[in-house]
């Protein structure tokens, strides 16, 4: 299963504990000297997903294929109404290419001013919105219609499962799936749980039904454009695979399944940037993080040889020449499991 490229968001820095070289060999053998532990952080579970989610008044900012409509009181000829290209911009007479993603209405009003002003005096163009084209998500796995959902308004993650359809669900008149909600009927359609993954290096597992039960409205995670949701076959076991790799995302594990195995069912890797120099496996259960060298992989030998993957288990690749790969594991009980990954340059 391929999924599709990820949009790269920010991500969580924390700066990595070094130990001096020992000066003489007395030190050296100083044994009550133990390295410092990489610290971990442990915030509230439920504030992690309002971090995740974002705020709820966020305003919509423009993206390839939105339909917009240009108003410029007392110019009717600068009127109209325009689509986003794939490279965010629009075309205006005399102004030539404006560049217009993702930018809010308000910005993209100023941008148009701004380059209407040589040609026109007190210009002032507002923005709306005519077609939220580009405000998508891509909903994968055991739903009724994997692919992308289209939203006018910011998505949330109960209403990206009800337009994909969850087997079993109840529907409506029309043959879609009714709002989903602790009923029942719609308890029994509810997966477990659920994966957002939002860019190469973020992905946060959710266990949906149990929210629900609980009456937690952190269920209803609010979303961002470019985010893949991934709904889990209950009977499969699956890996996240995040970092330089081709195809980032959910990997289905099968018995005696190797880490180069892994590697491979995601494209591989992204030679974009080099060999890697290393590989982390992360247990969210444990907290546990494995560190193995390439070579290893490749060779199966070491640690990659006894390394036996779980469900759950997430894979990272960090980029070539970012040798020194800071991770923030946030294992919170079993509501979600948020990985961030961050790269600080490596200096030999």
């Amino acid at each position: 299963m391929k999924l599709a490229r990820l949009l790269i968001i920010p991500a969580l820095l924390l700066a990595p504990v070094t130990l001096p070289a020992q000066q003489n060999s007395d030190a050296a053998q100083n044994t009550s000297q133990a390295l410092p532990k990489e610290p971990v952080l442990q915030p509230n579970p439920l504030d992690v997903l309002r971090q995740f989610e974002g705020p709820a008044d966020q305003e919509y900012r423009l993206g390839p294929g939105d339909q917009i409509a240009i108003d410029v009181p007392g110019h009717p000829e600068l009127s109209q109404k325009l689509v986003l290209g794939p490279d965010g911009r629009i075309t205006l007479p005399l102004a030539g290419n404006i560049d217009l993603g993702n930018k809010t209405r308000e910005e993209a009003a100023a941008a148009i001013d701004t380059a209407l002003s040589e040609y026109y005096n007190n210009i002032r163009a507002t923005v709306s919105v005519e077609k939220y084209t580009s405000n998508r998500v891509l909903v994968i796995g055991a739903v009724d219609h994997p692919g992308l959902v289209q939203f006018d308004a910011q998505p949330t993650l109960l209403e990206a499962l009800a337009k994909a359809g969850l087997p079993g669900a109840p529907r409506n008149s029309s043959n879609q799936v009714a709002t989903l909600g602790t009923a029942p009927s719609a308890m029994a359609s509810i997966p477990e749980r659920c994966a957002v993954y939002r860019g190469r290096n973020e992905v946060v597992w959710v266990n949906l039904r149990k929210l629900l039960r609980e009456g937690n409205s952190m269920a209803d995670l609010r979303l961002r454009r470019g985010d893949v949701v991934f709904v889990p076959n209950p009977q499969d076991n699956f890996v996240s695979v995040l970092g330089e790799v081709q195809h980032p995302g959910a990997v289905q594990l099968s018995p005696d399944m190797t880490l180069a195995n892994v590697l491979a069912l995601a494209g591989g890797l992204n030679t974009q940037y080099g060999a890697a120099h290393r590989i982390e496996v992360l247990d969210p259960s444990t907290g546990k993080k494995t560190i193995i060298p390439f070579k290893d992989v490749l060779a199966n030998k070491g640690n990659a040889a006894e390394l036996t993957l779980k469900s759950g288990d997430v894979i990272f690749v960090p980029r070539s020449g970012f040798y020194k790969v800071t991770n923030t594991l946030n294992a919170f009980s079993p509501l979600t499991s948020l990985f961030t990954y961050s790269m600080l340059t490596y200096h030999p």
